[in-house]
Parts: C-alpha cells; structure tokens; sequence
C-alpha cells in the first residue's frame, strides 16, 4: 500500500535519485497540491494509481527507462534538459524545489523536450559509447608508448597504423638505446593494443550488422559523408527526426549553426554553438570533411556548390557548413519513407 495517494493533480514534476524520488504535483491552475518522495520501488505504484497527468523530468541516467515505463501507464512522459529547468528553480534549492521547477517548467509553451527513445536505440548508442571509448583508450596507449620510445631516443611517427608496423621493427632492433625492462614493457603494452584493435572490430561489425538491418539508416548512407557509423549514430540519438519541425532544426540541435548574440537591431553571428550531441556532430564533420575531398564534383551539383564556398572562405568553415547540409539532406530523408539522396550533375540540374 502506498501511505502517499495520488491526488487528482494535472502535472507531476519528478527529481530523479539513484533511490529516493521527489515529487510535486500541480492543479490545472499551477498551484501545488501534493508533495511527496518515494523509494524506487513504490514510485511506479503511485504513478499506476495517478489519473492521466503530464509528468516531467530532467534528462539523466535512468530517465528514458522510467519515462517509458510512466508513458505505458497512459500519462504524458516530458524529458527536459537540466539547463532549461534551472530558471525556474526559486531562492534555495533541494529535491523538492527542483521537483517544483520541473513540474513548471514542463507546462511552458515554447519549452523544447528530450525525445523518449526506445530499448533499440538506448541499444545502438551504447554500442557507440563502447566503441568511441575504446578508440579513446587506444590512442592514448599509442601516445604512451610513443613517449616513452623518445625517452630513449626512438621516434616512431604519428598514427596508429604507421605505428602498429613500426614498434616491431624497434622491439627487434638491439642496436637502439632501449632497455631489456623497457622492451619487455612495451611488448606487453603492445599486446594490449591488439586486444582494444580486436575489440574496436568486434564492435563496429556489430555495428554495421544493426545498419544493415535498419531500412532508414540503409537510406541514410546515400548521402555523401556519412557512412555505416553516421547513419547508425543519427538513427541511435535522432530516431525519426519528427520531433524537428524543419531541416535546420536538425542542424541546430547538433551544434552546427552559428551563435546569435545580437541586440539593438543588429545581428551578430558567431561560431557554431557546439550545442547537443558532440558525437554525432564529431561524425557529420569528419563525414563532410573526406566528402569535400574525394567527392566526384563534376557529377554531382553539391560539388558545384562546395567550390563556390572555397573561392571565399577557409576549408575548416566549408567543412562545417557541408555538414549542415549533410544533417539537412538527413531529416529529410529520415522524414520521408522511401527518400534517399540522389545525386545530379550540373547539366542534369
């Protein structure tokens, strides 16, 4: 039994804790009515026993599963991002203030929510997670053998795959300065590299496996730049995209518009804003970046448009702009079943 019933409130904020759980609920009018906290295991009970309310929360680990698991209740599940809630937090702050804030935040308007995303999803960016940790960790143990080679006046140029070929050639050469310890070291170092290479394979194979079974990210890959780990990355964060309104909106959330600080009438554009997701815009940029150089441009018209940026601009900022573009071409096919790009050349357009 649950000591704290429900009461007929018409928007639930929820603070989320590894444990404990405050909640607030508010009148149709705003006022609140009921404040209370629950353990995890009676939360849900209280929420089955609730009428249908809009109930919001901050984005963290832990609230796609409870949002999914409130929405099958029947209630409107609304994921906010931390820093949208904060202007509503009042004077002190506690897990009941911020549940206040949370459950006035979410009856804004124009305030903008994280999508729900499903078990697939939550599936396909934690195999991204995984693969972008273990290529973090695999270039940090090439730069630490690198260091300590040059400790011993060995220097062995840059890349891991320059690498991988020659700290065998040095662990065999006796006539350079390295110790039987160092040697011994960096054998097993070098063991290890192999054992993250395997993993980083293993990985992506499963990876690309998933694209190949995703008719949307199949789509996807039509479009110049991005690839099976764009298109698996952009389905994982962005889904069917129809939470954007329009192309650009796309754009925006993944940082690649510039920053406004404009005032007085006049506008002021800065860099790009490096907001949302830096993993998928680290992949857009890279994707645009080998587009802009091996792209066919005489039989597409993108590379018409790709030169006209060169003639006045640095290549850094084409890059950049042709990866908003590239997040453009993305939503539309993502929101269009059957879609893909087709490329044309200039006499064709």
């Amino acid at each position: 039994m649950i000591r704290n019933k429900p009461r007929d409130a018409a928007v639930y904020g929820v603070d989320l804790g590894k444990n404990i759980f405050h909640v607030v609920g508010l009148d149709a009018a705003g006022m609140p009515i009921q404040k209370v906290k629950f353990r995890r295991e009676t939360l849900l009970q209280f929420f089955a026993q609730a009428k249908q309310a809009i109930v919001g929360m901050e984005a963290c680990p832990g609230s796609q599963w409870l949002a999914r698991k409130i929405r099958a209740m029947g209630h409107t599940v609304r994921i906010l991002p931390a820093q949208f809630v904060k202007p509503y937090v009042k004077s002190n702050k506690n897990d009941a203030i911020d549940a206040a804030a949370i459950a006035e935040a979410v009856t804004r308007p124009t305030m903008r929510f994280v999508e729900i995303k499903t078990p697939d999803q939550m599936d396909m960016q934690a195999l991204h997670r995984i693969r972008d940790q273990l290529v973090a960790a695999r270039t940090g143990l090439v730069c630490q053998m690198r260091a300590f080679c040059l400790e011993y006046g060995v220097a062995i140029r840059q890349g891991v795959g320059v690498f991988k070929l020659d700290l065998p050639r040095v662990l065999a050469d006796e006539q350079n300065d390295l110790t039987p310890t160092m040697r011994r070291l960096l054998g097993d170092l070098f063991d290890d590299l192999r054992r993250l290479e395997e993993r980083i394979a293993a990985v992506t194979k499963e990876n690309e496996a998933a694209v190949g079974q995703d008719e949307v990210a199949r789509r996807l890959m039509s479009v110049p730049g991005i690839g099976p780990l764009g298109a698996s990355a952009l389905r994982a964060a962005a889904g069917d995209a129809r939470q954007f309104q329009k192309a650009r909106d796309l754009a925006a959330w993944l940082g690649l518009v510039p920053r406004q600080h404009s005032t007085g009438g006049k506008p002021t554009l800065l860099g790009i804003s490096k907001r949302g997701n830096s993993y998928v815009r680290r992949l857009l940029i890279h994707g645009a970046r080998s587009c802009a150089m091996h792209l066919d441009r005489s039989r597409d018209r993108l590379g018409q448009w790709i030169d006209q940026l060169e003639r006045r601009m640095h290549i850094n900022k084409v890059v950049v702009a042709l990866a908003a573009k590239i997040a453009r071409v993305a939503w539309v096919i993502m929101n269009r079943p059957g879609s893909i790009y087709q490329p044309r050349s200039l006499s064709a357009a």
